[in-house]
């Protein structure tokens, strides 16, 4: 019985037990922030307050990433707001012009980065609207104003960094550990099965969409475990270098498995069986990896069997070709053959370099660690403009209105709909956030006009004001940490304690409140309205561009400097598939047509960069020159690649054919005094790579526009 209680409260203490320890550090924070601003006679408390509830978070890495980032784009916004109030003191329209289209800037950022760049953006963004309005109505104290409110934002930052490293520190480097051995036994099951042809599309395709989204998120969990613990840091080139060998093996995997889809339904039975031990080799050793999480030591031992079985897929795969020739197969059984044994050895050579570099965590100190690349999130340019115009708009006419009608609210009027643009900026779906905003300031009015005029005048004492304040803190710090409402926590915390936290010199006025309060939710709602009305992100304008982006990293994989190039493909085709299903929740349909786009973009994107990198390593030979008919051939592959991806159409799918077949026979009829044997030769790695780009555009499945006959040629891509 001791034990299952035991267990009963360790597993509360995992899920649970987090939310309230999170709800008691908001509560801690909140109380001494408040505490020291009183104590140091701060104008504005509750400006204190809401720093600490915009930067509180559950794990103490995010809150320092979040911490320093809020202070850059605090100092910005500010050294913004010092110069515009400078030049356009005397001119409140030309002020508020500049002030608009700093907005827009910040906001536009923030939609184009989505990451803790992104959210220095944010504030730097509503940091110069809490500093500008109110200086525009006191021009000579704008100065002092923007100080005082640099001081309280660091006053919450430094609290709030206290309470989450000293108080029930959770750490962001458990998670990242358990994120990234979960993330393998995960793909090592998948992979498993799927190399037993136990896989269906459905299930396919949700781990693909899976494994995109988790590489985006480790990247910024990296980064926040970074700020957060110095052993961390030691490995973060590592981290971000096992981060690219993941995604770099997934893709692998999946022209893999594509491959062998597509002999499994066409005409490829006899390519299957003789291909059939190495697959059962390498399923074997990933066999034991599907059903717990492996540490780096035995990520150790994994790169040890791993060295052997790359050595020992070598003669299985001779073997295999061997027993294939006895079938007397045609020209093109003979390239599945060569082009799966191909993917399938690189494939057990990326794990190998996945496991050497999981391995290489246990060390402070290693050679791994000197890593380049860098994860490189896309975003539409469009759509992020489209955001910073949204929201450069809104605060001009909303500030128009308020100089129009004097409205002695305006300035808050104006000021929440630039809060509440920036915040939303970054958001998949800015009508919702802004809608659970909204509601959880409506819900803030409601208990801050009951706490200021039935609760306060009754209370004496700070002990008794945190008392007052306890539940109202405690019920927004629980909606916070829970993801669905999350913004509506958010809201009431936020505007809760902007307008009814006392301040030093406390005012008791309920027009000025009420006023306060009604500015704020109205301000919401049209924020909820613009963002539903003036071309919201997820809607088909966004998916189409999204995908035409997807489209274009096939040019760039053409034409790109080879320098980065792997890194910058990998990470921004899952940026960009992560993105576009974000938009598109809900719609089935078009995540599917997006998914698609996907694997034809890996798939010819990948192969494509293969053949680049495999031509850059060939020795200086005359058969390897420059000016060989085959390389000519491919370049002209890839001058109607690009045209194929650029504008889709079937005559330009049949067009990319052609010059794919072209090169095909072009590297196939090159005479070869460098290799006397074919099988021996680069060129028969780049001739696997040609012919693997030919089945993915035949593929049925592809989203490419097709006619009912195709190419001439018989093998795989003429599954039915």
């Amino acid at each position: 019985m001791v034990r299952s209680f035991n267990r009963a409260l360790a597993e509360w203490a995992r899920s649970d037990g987090l939310t309230w320890a999170f709800v008691c550090k908001a509560l801690l924070t909140a109380f001494l922030a408040l505490w020291l601003a009183y104590r140091l006679e701060l104008p504005q408390p509750g400006t204190v307050l809401v720093t600490v509830f915009i930067v509180m978070q559950p794990q103490s890495g995010q809150v320092l990433a979040k911490s320093f980032y809020r202070i850059i784009g605090t100092l910005l916004g500010l050294s913004v707001m010092v110069l515009l109030i400078a030049l356009f003191n005397q001119e409140r329209v030309l002020f508020m012009l500049c002030l608009a289209l700093w907005i827009g800037l910040c906001t536009a950022g923030a939609a184009r980065y989505r990451d803790f760049r992104g959210y220095a953006c944010v504030l730097a963004g509503y940091t110069a609207v809490m500093i500008g309005l109110p200086a525009t109505r006191h021009p000579d104290d704008a100065f002092m104003l923007a100080l005082w409110r640099v001081l309280e934002i660091g006053l919450g930052i430094l609290c709030t960094g206290l309470v989450s490293g000293l108080v029930l520190p959770q750490s962001s480097r458990v998670d990242l550990r358990n994120t990234l051995q979960g993330r393998f036994r995960d793909f090592a099951a998948f992979a498993c099965e799927g190399l037993r042809g136990g896989l269906d599309s459905v299930r396919f395709d949700a781990a693909n969409a899976r494994f995109a989204a988790a590489a985006v998120s480790l990247e910024n969990l990296r980064n926040a475990t970074a700020f957060e613990d110095p052993q961390m840091r030691m490995r973060s080139g590592r981290l971000a270098r096992l981060n690219n060998e993941f995604m770099v093996l997934s893709t692998r995997f999946h022209g893999l498995h594509q491959l062998l889809r597509r002999l499994s339904v066409g005409q490829g039975g006899g390519v299957l069986e003789a291909l059939q031990p190495c697959l059962a080799e390498v399923a074997r050793l990933l066999a034991p990896l599907r059903d717990r999480l492996s540490s780096e030591a035995e990520a150790s031992e994994l790169a040890a069997r791993l060295e052997a079985c790359k050595q020992e897929l070598m003669p299985l795969i001779r073997a295999g070709r061997a027993q294939l020739a006895v079938q007397q197969p045609s020209e093109a059984q003979g390239l599945d053959y060569d082009t799966a044994a191909e993917l399938l050895y690189r494939f057990a050579d990326d794990l190998h370099n996945y496991a050497q570099t999981h391995a290489s965590l246990l060390d402070d100190r290693h050679q791994r660690e000197q890593w380049k690349e860098s994860f490189r999130p896309r975003a539409n340019p469009v759509a992020a403009a489209i955001a910073g115009l949204r929201s450069g708009l809104l605060i001009l006419v909303l500030s128009l209105f308020w100089m129009a009608t004097a409205w002695p609210s305006g300035g808050t009027f104006a000021m929440t709909i630039g809060m509440v643009s920036a915040l939303a900026s970054s958001s998949s779906n800015p009508r919702r956030l802004s809608l659970q905003l909204a509601l959880g300031a409506s819900a803030g009015a409601c208990l801050g006009v009951l706490m200021t005029f039935r609760v306060l005048p009754h209370l004496d004492g700070f002990a008794l004001l945190c008392c007052a304040l306890a539940p109202v803190v405690a019920l927004g710090a629980w909606l916070l940490a829970r993801p669905r409402s999350a913004g509506a926590g958010l809201g009431l915390l936020v505007w809760f304690g902007m307008h009814s936290v006392p301040a030093n010199q406390t005012l008791f006025d309920p027009h000025r409140l009420l006023n306060e309060y009604l500015a704020s939710v109205l301000s919401m709602a049209l924020a909820t309205v613009a963002a539903a009305v003036l071309l919201p992100p997820n809607q088909p304008w966004l998916w189409r561009r999204l995908e035409r982006d997807l489209r274009l990293c096939v040019v760039r994989a053409v034409s790109g400097r080879l320098k980065g190039l792997v890194s910058g493909f990998e990470s921004g085709t899952r940026d960009l598939l992560n993105q576009a299903y974000l938009y598109s929740a809900g719609r089935p349909d078009v995540q599917r047509q997006l998914l698609r786009w996907m694997f034809l973009v890996q798939e010819v994107g990948h192969a494509v960069i293969e053949l680049r990198l495999e031509q850059a390593r060939l020795p200086a030979l005359s058969c390897y020159a420059e000016s060989m008919p085959w390389r000519q051939a491919i370049r002209a592959m890839g001058r109607a690649l690009v045209r194929l991806f650029i504008l889709p159409s079937e005559a330009n799918r049949q067009r990319a054919l052609l010059a794919v077949e072209q090169a095909i026979d072009s590297v196939r009829g090159t005479a070869e005094p460098c290799a006397p044997q074919f099988e021996t030769s680069p060129l028969r790695r780049l001739q696997s790579y040609l012919h693997f780009i030919r089945s993915s555009l035949l593929d049925p499945q592809n989203p490419l526009p097709r006619q009912v006959a195709d190419s001439p040629r018989q093998g795989v891509a003429h599954a039915p």
